[in-house]
């Protein structure tokens, strides 16, 4: 074959391993999105066509009935890309970035057939052989493409099957602690746990008024709902029962540069002080303001178990809490109770720290961060949501509330434990000193110290705990648990046990 055949035959290698890394690994993680289960079987069917395209020709020059069934076997392929396409445009919202993708594609596969194939129509005219060749490079690199596409093709095909076993848990027993007809206001709304709230209330009937900077950004959110994009949209007469307050620049999706650092203070701080300019002129003021906060508050300090009595340690992360919080507590001088709601790392596949280790996990290269001596206070998504419906429901909860589980785990334990779910060993350690050199500051607050954090006022309020065990939070979410969900742990009993736990030897 010509050079040229070659050349825009890897510039489909390229542009297509661009689509598959870029768009359906690290923008749309599509292997853990039970709803793209087929376009996971068409990828998978199309990457194992593509690894015997790649070493036909590669590797061989076939002949006869051989050139023929790979020229049916290239029109296949070309078959299963549109259909590919059309699924895609079918089931999600495309990025312009993957249409383009697509578009050039199918351009450049249409000239590779254009090429090839009169090629392999002369072949077809000897007698049926499978003649071995070595093209230099060409041979190389097709191994290479070759193995590529046959290990993301088993997986996707293996993800496809996995998607049966990813269910998430009916929505509205999330909120089931609350009063009927309840009328919510909830900031963030198209955040991870914004969106997970918002779909347990409206499934329970309750009247939803979401703030999101942009309706676009909210117009998959589930009806009926009453969408502002700000407070002032809001009359003096509307009653609100409950404000949940979760608001805020991500402060895990980019470097801590000066700018960032003031948009992520700025956009908390504007929310919280406009919520509480809203309840000062409502007519009927909600009862409770349950505000956002992170376990940052208390800042890194190693082994120590902090309970919601402890003091805090300086960072960024704490600056930013503190402030969040004095906000908050502004609602109090209105008659207004308030939740501080400090919230550990949440557990989810939609989004958050446990959606980015999942493709390095299931692909062997998962380990700790560091040492992974530092603790990790977690918490699974939809005991998050039922804790925030735990607390408008609970009128003597009211100041700092932890949100994590009971049960927080060293970074290498957790490591460990997200291999178990997803039967794959967690041995490649990211080491300390690459990431201080690349985050700083962030790398320290995020991913190599942490907090040790027990819920002493959820446990002590009577909360229960579906999710209190790293292993049970892991299964759920990764599809590994096949049983039915655990009930809710007992709050006697799991705060006597999360105590032991808490207070016992590292």
């Amino acid at each position: 074959m010509s050079d040229l055949i070659w050349i825009l035959l890897f510039v489909q290698v390229a542009m297509g391993g661009f689509d598959t890394l870029y768009h359906h690994e690290l923008t749309e993680r599509l292997a853990w999105r039970p709803s793209q289960a087929r376009e996971l079987r068409l990828h998978g069917a199309r990457n194992l066509a593509y690894a015997v395209i790649f070493l036909a020709l590669g590797w061989s020059r076939p002949q006869g009935a051989l050139a023929v069934a790979l020229i049916v076997l290239m029109l296949g392929e070309l078959v299963l890309t549109l259909w590919d396409f059309v699924e895609e445009d079918r089931t999600r919202k495309l990025p312009a970035s993957e249409r383009v993708t697509h578009t050039l594609l199918t351009l450049n596969y249409g000239v590779v057939l254009a090429l090839v194939i009169p090629l392999l129509t002369d072949w077809a005219a000897g007698p049926t052989a499978l003649v071995p060749t070595f093209q230099g490079v060409w041979s190389v690199l097709c191994a290479l493409a070759a193995a590529a596409v046959v290990v993301f093709g088993l997986r996707d095909l293996a993800a496809a099957g996995r998607a049966r076993r990813i269910i998430a848990a009916a929505p509205a027993p999330l909120v089931a602690a609350l009063p009927p007809r309840q009328s919510i206001l909830v900031t963030g709304a198209t955040g991870l746990i914004g969106r997970r709230l918002v779909a347990a209330l409206v499934a329970a009937g309750h009247e939803v008024t979401a703030l999101t900077r942009s309706r676009a950004t909210a117009a998959d959110l589930p009806a009926p709902i009453r969408i502002v994009t700000a407070l002032d949209q809001i009359a003096d007469d509307t009653r609100l029962d409950a404000v949940v307050n979760l608001a805020g620049e991500p402060i895990s999706d980019g470097l801590w540069t000066p700018a960032k650092r003031r948009r992520i203070i700025a956009s908390r701080l504007e929310v919280t002080r406009a919520v509480v300019r809203l309840i000062a002129r409502l007519d009927h003021r909600p009862k409770v303001l349950v505000s956002g906060s992170a376990i940052g508050w208390y800042g890194l300090r190693g082994d120590e178990v902090l309970d919601e009595t402890a003091d805090g340690h300086d960072c960024f992360s704490r600056t930013v809490c503190r402030r969040w919080e004095r906000a908050a507590m502004v609602a109090q001088d209105l008659g207004v109770r308030v939740v501080r709601l400090r919230i550990g790392i949440v557990l989810a596949i939609d989004g958050g720290a446990l959606s980015r280790m999942l493709t390095p996990f299931e692909f062997c290269l998962g380990g700790p961060f560091g040492a992974g001596c530092h603790w990790m206070s977690w918490i699974h998504l939809d005991d998050l949501v039922r804790l925030i419906a735990h607390a408008i429901a609970t009128p003597d909860l009211e100041g700092a509330v932890n949100g994590t589980a009971p049960e927080p785990a060293r970074n290498a334990a957790f490591a460990r434990a997200l291999g178990r779910a997803l039967n794959r060993p967690a041995l490649l350690p990211a080491p300390a000193a690459p990431l201080r050199l690349a985050l700083g500051a962030f790398a320290d607050e995020l991913l190599l110290q942490g907090q040790r954090i027990a819920p002493k006022a959820a446990l002590a309020s009577g909360f229960a705990f579906t999710y209190p065990t790293l292993d049970a939070a892991l299964g759920d979410i990764v599809g590994a648990v096949r049983a039915a969900r655990p009930a809710p742990v007992a709050p006697s009993v799991s705060a006597r046990a999360s105590q032991r736990r808490a207070l016992g030897p590292a």
